[in-house]
């Protein structure tokens, strides 16, 4: 009875309080204690200050958290409706519907925010895919995210701002 409770004691979250209490009878019958001290081995350095929040929706996308500018003044397309449906590099189904986008470098799950130049709207996207493979483009968005930021509906391309979200 005695063990099951110290089982459901350690896997429901008390751990620190029952290991107190146990160290405190150790120590008044001197034996050694089985508690040892956890070296923190995470450099203090590389502990990002914020974690980005991320909530997707189908219309919204609210991230707060800190930006890293990328570059400035690149060429960004939308993916062709032939690719809806099909596999991504990651391995995630593509939908044009989505926030998603394709880059050459960013790991796959990066959250980047994609500024339009000229009239200052900007749109979150995860990285899901690799390309544009043609010369000059830097960043394929999907067709909602791009129709969101442009500002001419009939455009195939335009010039915009990538931050990566950190």
């Amino acid at each position: 009875m005695k063990h099951t409770l110290v089982i459901v004691l350690l896997l429901s979250g008390f751990y620190t309080g029952f290991a107190q209490a146990v160290n405190s009878k150790d120590k008044a019958k001197n034996t050694v204690s089985t508690t040892a001290a956890v070296k923190d081995t995470v450099s203090k350095d590389k502990i990002p200050l914020v974690q980005p929040e991320i909530v997707f929706n189908d219309t919204v996308i609210a991230v707060k958290g800190k930006y890293k500018l990328y570059k400035k003044d690149v060429h960004a397309s939308y993916y062709a409706n032939k690719f809806n449906g099909r596999r991504t590099a990651s391995g995630k189904r593509f939908d044009n519907n989505k926030y998603s986008a394709a880059h050459r470098k960013f790991a796959f799950g990066t959250i980047l925010r994609v500024t339009n130049e000229e009239t200052g709207k900007s749109v979150f996207v995860e990285v899901t895919d690799r390309g544009p493979f043609s010369r000059g483009r830097e960043i394929d968005l999907s067709r909602k995210a791009f129709m969101e930021i442009a500002p001419n509906k009939n455009s195939g391309s335009m010039r915009v701002k990538i931050e990566e979200v950190y």
